[in-house]
């Protein structure tokens, strides 16, 4: 049996003794596996939340419907209105923290509103291990609301939880990650409704041209007079970008950027957390 099978079992020995699951359900690749391996033990004890906020992709939602219909898992969405909160759209280091505090109040109100017909419900955040090693002021909501993560409790990494969601059959098993769009705004600069919009439709353009991992990298520019587009691709799928940009810096100009920009460096998932200072990474830490 190989590290991340064993680490399987204990996950499910671990389930097993909640006896009722809601799961916060993005439909990306830990909370696929982790709802997938909940429902295998848990049953219809297990249920699936999924936050309709503005952060998470049209796309996501809709994989998120359907993944739970072909299962039969009952799925709620529930509306989150951290958008509306000034801390969110402030963009601080801690804009994680508010994100998830709304998504885990949502949870809390469904697990009240319907304990005294179903007992109670523990609440599950599809973190893995290496999900500690970075700023997470999300995780500290989380924890606050009660919130467990099983994935990390068990030690399970991203290549394991890759590892067995292939085993399981899975076709998120290989999926690039997929942070909230609202992560592609440098902390400081305000998130509204409309900006994460223009970066949905922004990143749609990119994946159209058949880039796996990519960002669309939402910067303000002249005196907040305009908008940048920065995109992020592989190192190996900068060519392309560069032989489509034709009908690509039109499509983005139509979309509402002033100026499209080609990051050379390449794509680096969560390089915006690389701008935070020390200080500002202890306050998102607390």
């Amino acid at each position: 049996m190989s590290d991340a099978a064993h680490k399987e079992t204990l996950l499910r020995e671990v389930l097993a003794g909640y006896g009722r699951a809601l799961v916060a359900f993005s439909a990306g690749v830990d909370s696929t596996y982790l709802l997938a391996v909940a429902q295998e033990v848990l049953g219809a004890a297990c249920e699936a939340v999924t936050a309709d906020s503005p952060s998470l992709a049209r796309t996501s939602l809709d994989e998120a419907r359907r993944f739970c219909l072909d299962r039969g898992i009952a799925h709620h969405v529930v509306p989150t209105a951290e958008f509306e909160v000034e801390d969110y759209a402030r963009n601080d280091g801690k804009r994680c923290y508010h994100c998830k505090a709304a998504l885990f109040a949502a949870m809390n109100g469904l697990a009240t509103a319907t304990r005294a017909e179903r007992g109670e419900a523990a609440l599950l955040l599809g973190a893995i291990a290496e999900d500690f090693g970075d700023v997470r002021p999300g995780l500290q909501a989380a924890a606050e609301a009660g919130a467990r993560w099983p994935l990390a409790e068990v030690g399970l990494t991203k290549a394991e939880v890759r590892e067995r969601s292939k085993a399981l059959g899975l076709s998120t098993w290989d999926r690039p990650a997929e942070p909230c769009l609202s992560s592609r705004v440098p902390y400081g600069e305000t998130v509204t409704v409309e900006v994460v919009r223009m970066i949905e439709a922004a990143e749609a353009a990119l994946r159209w041209l058949g880039l796996r991992e990519c960002r669309a990298r939402h910067h303000r520019v002249g005196g907040n007079r305009g908008h940048l587009c920065r995109i992020e691709v592989a190192e190996a799928d900068l060519q392309k970008v560069l032989d489509a940009r034709a009908d690509l810096v039109p499509a983005l100009k139509r979309i509402g950027y002033a100026q499209v920009a080609l990051d050379l460096a390449g794509f680096s998932s969560g390089s915006l957390n690389d701008l935070l200072t020390t200080d500002e990474r202890k306050a998102a830490t607390r």
